[in-house]
């Protein structure tokens, strides 16, 4: 099996794969979103490089030894575009198979519950639980993320007072009922101000506290865990092995969540899921967006052993991610009673727009003749 063509279509959000084989097989992927174009000028010229007219039936090893002829730049970029082949190869190897990637994955189609990712701080309090009320009425959700703090907010909050407030709100709403809690603060806090906000979470019922300190300050948020009863989370940004291996050993974490593409792919996502099993951790990865990182991590949950609780779902439409309308040619997202669905169909059950593509910045590497 070689792979003999990398195609991209992509703009500034979404970059889309395509991969090749020798008899003319096909398969779909996808870069990471944001700074898409460029993540699949990278692919072309740093990693297509190394892959094309190669073997891909070890494509983790493959794909290794792309990343480590590529060793002088080890960050994100690499791996953003290196995930764009690992999953297209996937739905390739998938399609002749004739099974879903979780079943080449070891797992199996069937259901994944699921948790209203919200992705608002402009929204107040009493918005966001109304929002949550009626999602849980109309789609069954039975768990809920908000968010607190600035994104990156130097201890600052997005208005005045609005964590104090939206953490008693929310936790008000569902009172009584069989609901899990969660909420993010993406970085905000130093550690004083972190475990202040995490005993007001403990103090109210809520479960999983993420990112609650600077990501790249794991000494912080171990300080933090440490601390609390509440399941601190993190790992969505970080791409490099070794972080994770000190991560782990830091006990910075009590639940994993890498992203798949983040992460650099599947294979990759997968070494760190064991990681995580080694430090008797569960994974629920970041999928913070409804391009085909949510599939992946569907298809991904369904084989791993440790996997985590709930798929993160996102529940922002087209209003706040305008980069989101007409992906897709089908409908891969369908939440019925809390629960989206891994299908039955080859691949990753996905397809993609032809207007959609037809309108993306083009591109291709490719074996010469």
């Amino acid at each position: 099996m070689r792979l003999t063509r990398i195609e991209t279509f992509a703009n500034a959000f979404v970059g889309f794969v395509r991969v090749t084989d020798e008899t003319g097989a096909t398969g779909w992927g996808q870069v990471s979103t944001y700074q898409s174009d460029i993540t699949a000028e990278v692919l072309h010229r740093q990693v297509a490089p190394w892959v094309l007219g190669l073997d891909f039936e070890d494509q983790d090893d493959l794909l290794d030894r792309a990343a480590e002829k590529e060793h002088k730049f080890p960050g994100s970029y690499i791996c953003r575009a290196i995930g764009g082949v690992d999953t297209a190869l996937l739905d390739l190897r998938a399609r002749l198979a004739e099974v879903p990637v979780a079943v080449l994955l070891g797992g199996t189609p069937g259901p994944l519950r699921a948790y209203a990712s919200s992705m608002k701080r402009d929204i107040t309090p009493e918005d966001e639980a109304e929002r949550f009320r009626r999602l849980r009425g109309e789609k069954g959700f039975d768990a809920f993320k908000f968010r607190i703090g600035a994104e990156v907010g130097r201890g600052q909050d997005e208005w005045e007072g609005r964590t104090e407030a939206i953490i008693p709100t929310i936790a008000r709403a569902f009172a009584g009922e069989d609901v899990a809690l969660l909420a993010d603060a993406n970085s905000c806090y130093a550690p004083k101000a972190a475990i202040h906000y995490g005993r007001m979470l403990e103090e109210n019922g809520i479960s999983h506290y993420e990112e609650p300190c600077p990501y790249w300050e794991l000494e912080q948020t171990a300080e933090v865990a440490a601390a609390l009863d509440i399941d601190v989370t993190g790992g969505e940004q970080d791409c490099w092995i070794p972080t994770w291996k000190r991560m782990f050993e830091l006990h910075a974490v009590d639940v994993a969540q890498p992203d798949v593409l983040y992460a650099g792919g599947i294979g990759r996502t997968r070494r760190i899921a064991a990681m995580a099993a080694e430090a008797g951790l569960p994974v629920t990865p970041h999928s913070a967006n409804l391009s085909m990182v949510t599939i992946f991590t569907m298809h991904l949950l369904r084989a791993l052993p440790n996997a985590g609780k709930y798929l993160e779902f996102s529940i922002e439409g087209e209003d706040y991610y305008p980069w989101q309308e007409g992906l897709f040619a089908n409908d891969p997202y369908v939440i019925e009673g809390g629960c989206a669905r891994v299908t039955d169909t080859p691949g990753w059950g996905v397809e993609i727009s032809p207007e959609w593509l037809a309108k993306s910045r083009y591109a291709v590497s490719e074996v010469e003749r």
